[in-house]
C-alpha cells in the first residue's frame, strides 16, 4: 500500500475491502465517465485522499490520452496504488462487474421474452429512434472538444467519407493521425490525405458499407471472432465509449449475427445500467453467441483498460510527453470522429427502414434531441429512453 493511503487509514486496506469498496462504486456508477470520475474523485481524493489532487489531476490527463473507458482505467490505476497489481486486477474486476451482471440477465430477458415479438417491435423502434438523437449529441459533444482547427476538421471529413465508401476502418485512423502528425512539416497533410485516399481506393477496393438490417446469421458467432471484436473496440476507443460503436457494430451486425435494430436496443439498455457504456458489447456479445460470446467480448472489449495500467503505466507519462505523439493521437481521434459519424447515418439509414410514420419519428427525434441537447443530469438518458418506450406503446408507433 502507498504511503498516501497508509497515512489515512488505521490498517492496510485488505484485498477483499479493496473489492468491496470498488463493488459499491460499480453499482452506483449511473450516468456516464464524467459523473463517474467525478464520483472516484469525491471519495478517493476529496474524502479519503488516497493520492494528491494534483497528482489525481495528471493520472486523469494520462488516461485520456489512452484508448478505453477512463473510469475503468482510473480504478484500475488506483487499486495499483493501494495494494499493487492485484489490486488493479479486483478493482478493475469490481468496478465492472454490476453492470456486466446487469447486462447479462438483459440479454437473456431479450432473446427470451422481448426479441422477435410484434406487441414490442413499436415500442423498440420509438427507443431505437430516441438512441439516435442521444448518439448524434454525443457525436457532436466529442467533435467539439476534440477537434480544434481546420485540419482536424479536414480529418474528420475525410474520415467521414472514406468510411461512408466502404473502405476498412484503418485505413482513415492511420491517414488521419499520419496527416496530423505532418501537418506542421513541410509535406502538406492536404496532399497527405489526398494521396492516402487514392491509394487507398486503388489498393483496397472498397466493400459495401454496413447498412440497414442483417439478413439471419449462416453462420454461429465464435468466441474467438467476438473477443477480437471487442479487442478492437477496446483499443479504439477514443474519446469517450460512444467510439467504440462503429467496431463493435462492424463485428456484429457486420457478419450476419445480429441487426441493427438489436444493437439499438442493446446501446439503450446500457445507457441505464451502472456502468461503462462500452458494456453494450456484452449485450451483443449475448445475442450474438449466448454467455460465451458475452464472456468473450466484454474480455476484448476490457483488456487494454487492464492491460495499459497494469503493464505500461510507468512508461506512459514519459511517453504523452511527445508533441509528436499528442498530433498522432489528435489525428486518429479526428478520424474516429468521422467513422463514428458515418455509423450514426447507417444507423438512421437501417432504422428508417422499420418506420411507417415518419412525422411522428421525426418529432420523437427531435423532442429528444432537443432534451439531451438542452437538459443536464444524470436521469436524462434514462427518461428519454423510458419516455420514449411509453410515447411509443400509447400511441400504437
Amino acid at each position: 500500500m502507498s504511503d498516501a493511503i497508509a497515512q489515512q487509514t488505521a490498517r492496510p486496506l485488505s484485498l477483499t475491502g479493496l473489492f468491496l469498496k470498488f463493488l459499491r462504486f460499480g453499482a452506483l456508477a449511473f450516468g456516464g465517465p464524467i459523473t463517474q470520475i467525478a464520483m472516484l474523485r469525491q471519495a478517493l481524493v476529496e474524502e479519503e485522499r488516497w493520492i494528491e489532487p494534483a497528482r489525481f489531476n495528471r493520472l486523469l490527463a494520462v488516461l485520456q490520452v489512452l484508448p478505453g473507458p477512463e473510469a475503468h482505467e482510473l480504478c484500475v490505476h488506483l487499486g495499483i496504488i493501494a495494494r499493487g497489481r492485484i489490486g488493479g486486477i479486483l478493482a478493475g474486476l469490481a468496478f465492472m462487474l454490476p453492470g456486466f451482471l446487469l447486462m447479462l440477465a438483459a440479454g437473456w430477458a431479450y432473446t427470451r421474452w422481448i426479441a422477435g415479438e410484434p406487441s414490442v417491435a413499436g415500442v423498440l423502434l420509438g427507443v431505437q429512434i430516441a438512441m439516435l438523437a442521444i448518439i448524434l449529441r454525443a457525436v457532436v459533444r466529442i467533435g467539439q472538444h476534440v477537434i480544434s482547427d481546420r485540419w482536424l476538421a479536414l480529418v474528420a471529413g475525410a474520415s467521414l467519407i472514406a468510411t461512408l465508401a466502404g473502405l476498412p476502418f484503418w485505413l482513415p485512423l492511420v491517414a488521419g493521425g499520419l496527416a496530423y502528425a505532418l501537418a506542421s512539416r513541410p509535406v502538406p497533410a492536404l496532399a497527405i490525405v489526398l494521396i492516402g485516399a487514392v491509394l487507398a481506393v486503388l489498393l483496397y477496393p472498397a466493400s459495401a458499407p454496413v447498412v440497414g438490417t442483417a439478413a439471419a446469421p449462416k453462420t454461429g458467432a465464435s468466441a474467438a471472432a467476438l473477443f477480437l471484436t471487442g479487442l478492437k473496440g477496446g483499443l479504439l476507443t477514443f474519446g469517450g465509449a460512444y467510439t467504440a460503436i462503429p467496431y463493435i457494430r462492424t463485428g456484429t451486425v457486420g457478419r450476419g449475427w445480429i441487426d441493427d435494430a438489436t444493437f439499438l436496443d442493446g446501446l439503450a439498455i446500457a445507457s441505464i445500467l451502472p456502468a461503462p457504456l462500452v458494456i453494450f458489447a456484452t449485450f451483443a456479445g449475448y445475442v450474438a453467441g449466448g454467455i460465451t460470446g458475452a464472456l468473450a467480448i466484454t474480455a476484448g472489449m476490457f483488456l487494454p483498460a487492464f492491460a495499459f495500467s497494469l503493464i505500461l503505466f510507468e512508461k506512459l507519462e514519459a511517453i504523452v510527453e511527445s508533441p509528436a505523439l499528442h498530433r498522432l493521437l489528435a489525428g486518429v481521434a479526428a478520424a474516429v470522429i468521422g467513422v463514428i459519424t458515418a455509423t450514426f447515418v447507417q444507423l438512421t439509414q437501417a432504422t428508417a427502414e422499420h418506420i411507417a410514420q415518419p412525422w411522428v419519428a421525426f418529432t420523437l427525434f427531435t423532442a429528444a434531441l432537443i432534451l439531451v441537447w438542452r437538459v443536464k443530469g444524470l436521469w436524462v438518458t434514462p427518461a428519454i429512453v423510458a419516455g420514449s418506450a411509453v410515447l411509443s406503446h400509447a400511441i400504437a408507433f
